[in-house]
């Protein structure tokens, strides 16, 4: 290609990239010794410090910059040209003295040899610099970042001066940051990790102790992540807003108190959540248990504060025998998933041993529940597949629904109080046999009850006398079932018997 089309493409390519760049040909002397350089072509977007675009092009660099002629940067250029291996040059200041120019510019400076030219790219800093410094000033702004995978924490110019730290000592570490704050406000901080840990941004206001005073700091950050959702760093302002605190109303402490709580509301249901799903995986499909399919469901309330205390267990016994059970610990958030933690345990380490009588094993989980001053619901069945014989009692808790040839209702009740309600309390049981192709539904109260409504019940009903009277609508029954609950978890256990 000819040296004139090879510098017409250079040209176009350059006029189309939105940053500062040229391309420099060498201007050699009769013994080949690199004398100048000529623009051959120019960014059209960017302008140098003398408002100069595409006009720059065919111009010498030494009377466009004289100031730059043997000095480190022209001297870089020599170097490229001779060696080819690219170079920068980081923080090149360059001085003018001409009226009407910014006498002091800052610039970053990438150079390669390209097509027999030298390819430049410049970045001001300066500027940039000098608007985030009046930024930061006028704000009582800093920003930090702090790399999760190395441990590196930087700091902008404005983190030094809301910390009162001299910049030789460099940013302070971690554990630095975590002394200076308040402990009464540690709470807080930890909140905004579990929200970052969600991949929500935080905004809280905490507290720290530089020098003899106590200043309040707004903090918002925000997690940046890989391809694969791998926390990589962490971006956070930081605003001084000691001033504003210390002349707003009680109003807008209440006002803040509360944004507060509600954020700790969102952590503890987070934490919830994950201790549910490592207590009680729900299985994708259907377990085969002895005479039985039962299909497992969980449904999260719409409202995702109020994570409930909703347990489920299915187990095939030592004997052959199946023990199918659900319940509901009273409350919600971490109390309420700390103490079906404890329910269902306890109750799988009664099974272990050979407890299995549900009678017998609701007394155990209501002393329990009066140690640890729990009160909850809960059904327990075992069902035989020998005798298709089924065992069951209840506390407190609603009946399982039993659905056969186009028909369903609740089973019969049981005596049983509320666990926890009195330790003396005795339970019945009931021992109806089921026949084969019989739909069981146990559920929690969730999939009923409305607040301010009316009960869904019956449409549950008409849902499993439909299915019964269909063979194989197990599973397209679910569809219909399972609604999230505005206000409760739901847990339930479908049925077959085979």
């Amino acid at each position: 290609m000819a040296d004139d089309e090879v510098a017409r493409v250079v040209r176009e390519v350059l006029s189309v990239i939105p940053a500062g760049c040229s391309w420099l040909l060498p201007v050699t002397s009769a013994d080949g010794t690199v004398r100048d350089f000529r623009v051959a072509a120019a960014g059209g977007r960017e302008h140098d410090i003398y408002h100069r675009g595409t006009g720059r092009v065919d111009r010498l660099l030494s009377e466009l910059y004289p100031s730059i002629v043997d000095g480190p940067l022209w001297q870089l250029y020599l170097r490229v040209v001779a060696t080819g291996e690219p170079a920068e040059l980081r923080e090149f200041r360059y001085e003018e003295k001409k009226a009407g120019v910014v006498a002091h510019s800052l610039f970053d400076v990438t150079v390669h040899r390209v097509l027999g030219g030298l390819l430049v790219w410049w970045q001001r800093l300066d500027e940039d610099r000098r608007r985030l410094q009046r930024t930061e000033l006028l704000g009582s702004l800093g920003w930090s970042e702090y790399d999760l995978v190395t441990g590196e924490v930087t700091w902008s110019p404005g983190m030094y001066r809301i910390f009162e730290r001299d910049p030789e000592l460099g940013p302070m570490s971690r554990g630095e940051q975590a002394a200076a704050m308040l402990a009464e406000d540690r709470r807080v901080s930890e909140t905004a990790w579990q929200t970052l840990d969600s991949g929500a941004a935080s905004d809280v206001t905490v507290r720290f102790r530089i020098g003899p005073a106590v200043k309040h700091l707004r903090v918002l950050s925000d997690l940046v992540t890989d391809a694969d959702g791998g926390p990589l760093k962490i971006n956070a302002v930081v605003q001084d807003v000691t001033a504003r605190e210390d002349s707003r109303t009680a109003l807008d402490r209440l006002r803040d108190q509360l944004h507060t709580r509600e954020m700790t509301a969102i952590a503890e249901h987070r934490l919830a959540v994950h201790l549910q799903h490592l207590i009680q995986p729900v299985p994708r499909e259907p377990l085969p248990l002895p005479g039985l399919r039962v299909l497992v469901t969980y449904r999260p309330a719409e409202n995702t504060i109020r994570v409930g205390g909703d347990w489920y267990h299915a187990e095939r016994l030592a004997d052959g025998r199946v023990m199918l059970a659900v319940g509901d610990v009273a409350g919600h958030g971490l109390g309420a998933a700390n103490g079906m933690a404890h329910l269902r345990f306890a109750l799988i380490a009664w099974l272990s041993i050979g407890v299995h009588e549900p009678d017998q094993l609701l007394r155990h989980l209501n002393r329990l529940c009066g140690q640890l001053g729990l009160t909850g619901t809960a059904v327990l069945s075992v069902y035989d597949p020998r005798s298709r014989e089924l065992v069951w009692g209840r506390a407190g808790h609603a009946a399982p629904l039993l659905a056969r040839g186009g028909e369903a209702a609740p089973l019969e009740l049981p005596v049983g109080r509320l666990l926890g309600a009195d330790e003396n309390s005795a339970y019945e049981v009931h021992r109806p046999r089921l026949d084969p192709g019989d739909l069981l539904l146990l559920y929690t109260d969730g999939l009923v009850e409305r607040r301010g409504g009316p009960s869904l019940l019956p449409g549950v009903l008409d849902l499993l006398a439909t299915a019964s009277a269909e063979p194989g609508a197990m599973l397209p029954l679910t569809t219909g079932l399972h609604r999230s609950s505005p206000d409760d978890d739901t847990c339930t256990l479908l049925v077959e018997v085979l």
